[in-house]
């Protein structure tokens, strides 16, 4: 699981401030809708895989991001070609149909989102799980008047972005155990399979309990209370090119208006 993974570098992304690539990545997630012809996708595929190349991080690990959804995202593009009608009609039988412009919307989906991961991906892989939490927690200060718990909300949004990676390497060890007790998750039909999955839930929520627990005596070991009072040892410093980086998808928004059909 890559989603959620942090990978070292020294890239042009990596220097830029948390905050800048947490509005940009939410930005970015935003104007993809406004897409709406092959040439908008084209030209998103391009300014994200041009992201890609800047982070200096391999292309294969965004594409091992998008294996783990593969079949929610193919299960969505099936339903909005089979439910979609318009253009030529190519079949149909009751409620299901195959047009053009329902192939069309669902390659759209599918493009949607890849896009849309491979951004993600790319927020979580240059930035730091305790950078991700200040940014978010100085994104949200202003809530603090309406005494939201901001640092709390923030702390949790880091923990459980941090914890994704670590339970799917839990699940890998579980079902490794299992197969190794002659367990075969895939072998047999749909039901039989999800029958198999079912045994892997409670080690899991067990693993998880003893996980937050762990992480929980930790912190209190270290003296955590809260934010009331706490100083920072890491200061987020917004640069020029975090404002140049916003400026970008300002006119990669221009851009697309005008590539709208």
């Amino acid at each position: 699981m890559i989603f959620g993974r942090y990978i070292p570098g020294d890239s042009l992304i990596h220097r830029l401030d948390p905050r800048a690539k947490l509005v940009a990545s939410f930005y970015f997630i935003g104007i993809i809708f406004l897409a709406n012809n092959w040439q908008s996708y084209l030209f998103l595929a391009v300014f994200t895989l041009f992201a890609v190349f800047l982070s200096k991080i391999s292309l294969s690990f965004f594409l091992r991001g998008v294996r783990p959804l593969i079949w929610l995202i193919i299960f969505t593009v099936a339903l909005q070609m089979l439910f979609t009608r318009g253009g030529t009609l190519y079949w149909s039988w009751g409620v299901f149909s195959l047009s053009s412009y329902g192939i069309q919307n669902g390659l759209f989906i599918f493009c949607r989102f890849v896009l849309i991961i491979f951004m993600s991906t790319l927020l979580t892989l240059t930035t730091p799980p305790l950078s991700m939490s200040d940014a978010i927690e100085s994104l949200l200060n202003p809530l603090k008047r309406f005494h939201l718990p901001v640092h709390e909300i923030a702390l949790m949004l880091s923990i459980a972005l941090r914890f994704v990676p670590t339970l799917m390497d839990e699940t890998e060890k579980i079902m490794n155990a299992q197969r190794a007790r002659g367990v075969d998750f895939n072998d047999g039909n749909l039901i039989q399979k999800v029958k198999a999955i079912v045994p892997l839930l409670i080690p899991l929520f067990v693993s998880s309990f003893n996980r937050a627990e762990d992480l929980a005596t930790a912190m209190e070991a270290r003296g955590y209370r809260g934010g009331e009072g706490r100083s920072k040892y890491r200061k987020l410093k917004w640069a020029n090119r975090d404002t140049f980086v916003l400026v970008v998808f300002a006119a990669a928004t221009i851009i697309l208006i005008f590539l709208r059909s």
